[in-house]
């Protein structure tokens, strides 16, 4: 009797702290993103009552204009479908009009865009996100955050200035780790007024077969030589690509939509993170070159001839050096906010699911920080990685400009991003100004990662949002 009344006691002592931490881990079924984890203030003045309160403005009044016609108009209709790709093979997937990816949209500075997305027969919802464009905050596409999933039958319609020239995509952000993988996505280019002769090379990995604009393999596209071409890569996937051209030296002209300042001549393969874009500025040669993206490859030569076929070289372009420095019109030495965003990894339970989670200074989701702002406040943000893997980190809503790694300051150009790769024993501090309210994901865009808890929000003070994750729309952004 002693015996087993011992091992009653043991039994006990580990199953008690064990269903306390499965209890602790459970994610209501229904809630609002604001009331996530806890109040970081990053040193900057604390609003009155708890961060989540309900007060000032809400998301769903923080629009596009929506007066006047618009000079970009399309409709794009999302459906669950088997498809065929660019190159023949078939697809069980998620198209926009029928095909993946979806339409290139093409915009020029100062348009006004309005695209409607309807939702034929994506069960369980789909949203369309802007990726990298800093739209208005109720038009950034987030299901649960900003707005309410589309369901099947459905229709949603977004509108938004296109302020700023760059290479943007756009992709669901409704269960997103699968919706984006299997085909929900498309591209965006927001022109100058001055034509540039450009072409876009979507990255893109389905079942295992990783695409340029929807073909495996080897394609082409016949260039005169001494064209003088944009090519603007997307990378659409979860994981870095190592990309450049091979047969010509090129500049890296643009990231993130953000010209470079001083860019010069390279041969250097360029590391391109999960949700990244990166311009490259080339004058094709008589023997043609090729885009390499790990693969696959792109050949952009005159008719009937073959660029070489060399790899890529080892070395690859580091922003932190690359270009001149300039100005960077933020006071970075004197911040209203300093935040610190720890990425780490340790075992425990998720929503009562035992496994090995990512965690955001030392907490599990979604009890993780809530970094609180207010309309123009300069920040300034470390982010550190101790996890064993690599991040793609995106910000919604805003862009930032990196001002050091490890320590090492950045003496070239300046560095602006709205997806940075932070890899493993890596620390980045970066800072941006909060110059567009709202509720805003900051989350890792290897998409798994953020389905799996990492990821968080930004907040400007006295932003409350009336929609909620979960609830009678089925929510689930990531």
């Amino acid at each position: 009797m002693r015996n087993r009344l011992i091992a009653l006691g043991v039994a006990l002592a580990v199953l008690a702290p064990l269903a306390y931490l499965w209890a602790t881990s459970l994610v209501p079924s229904t809630y609002s993103a604001t009331d996530m984890g806890f109040a970081d203030y990053g040193g900057g003045p604390a609003s009155s009552g708890e961060h989540h309160h309900h007060g000032g403005s809400s998301v769903a009044d923080l629009i596009g204009p929506r007066t006047g016609a618009a000079d970009v108009v399309l409709t794009l209709s999302a459906r669950k479908q088997k498809f065929t790709l660019a190159s023949g093979e078939s697809v069980d997937g998620f198209t926009l009009n029928g095909s993946s990816p979806g339409p290139l949209i093409r915009a020029t500075v100062g348009d006004l865009v309005e695209v409607t997305l309807v939702n034929e027969s994506v069960p369980g919802g789909a949203t369309l996100h802007w990726h990298g464009i800093d739209v208005p905050n109720a038009e950034d596409g987030v299901a649960g955050v900003t707005q309410d999933a589309v369901p099947v039958g459905g229709k949603h319609v977004y509108r938004f200035r296109a302020d700023q020239a760059g290479s943007y995509w756009y992709h669901s952000h409704q269960v997103s780790s699968e919706q984006v993988r299997d085909g929900l996505f498309g591209t965006i280019v927001i022109a100058d007024r001055v034509p540039v002769r450009d072409l876009v090379a979507a990255i893109h990995t389905y079942d295992d077969r990783r695409t340029i604009n929807g073909r495996t393999g080897s394609s082409r596209v016949d260039v005169a030589a001494g064209t003088r071409l944009r090519v603007r890569v997307v990378n659409t996937d979860n994981a870095l690509v190592r990309t450049g051209l091979v047969g010509a030296p090129f500049r890296v002209v643009a990231v993130d939509g953000r010209e470079l300042r001083g860019p010069t001549p390279t041969t250097d393969a360029f590391p391109l993170a999960a949700g990244a874009r990166v311009d490259f500025d080339v004058t094709i040669p008589a023997n043609g070159v090729r885009l390499d993206a790990g693969g696959t490859s792109l050949a952009l030569a005159p008719p009937d001839i073959t660029p070489p076929g060399d790899p890529l070289p080892t070395a690859t372009v580091d922003l932190l050096t690359y270009g001149t420095s300039a100005a960077l019109g933020l006071d970075v030495a004197n911040p209203d906010r300093t935040f610190e965003y720890r990425i780490g990894r340790r075992p425990g339970f998720l929503d009562g699911v035992p496994g090995l989670w990512w965690t955001i200074n030392g907490h599990k989701f979604p009890d993780v920080p809530m970094f609180m702002v207010a309309k123009g406040d300069v920040v300034k943000m470390t982010i550190s990685n101790t996890s064993g893997q690599s991040h793609p980190m995106h910000l919604h809503g805003h862009h930032a400009v990196v001002l050091s790694r490890n320590g090492v300051k950045s003496t070239g150009t300046p560095w602006w991003v709205d997806t940075l790769e932070v890899g493993d024993k890596e620390t980045y501090e970066i800072a941006f100004l909060a110059d567009n309210p709202g509720v805003w994901m900051d989350h890792c865009h290897n998409l798994p990662h953020a389905s799996q808890g990492l990821m968080t929000h930004l907040m400007y003070e006295g932003v409350s949002t009336p929609y909620e994750i979960g609830g009678d729309a089925a929510n689930e952004p990531e």
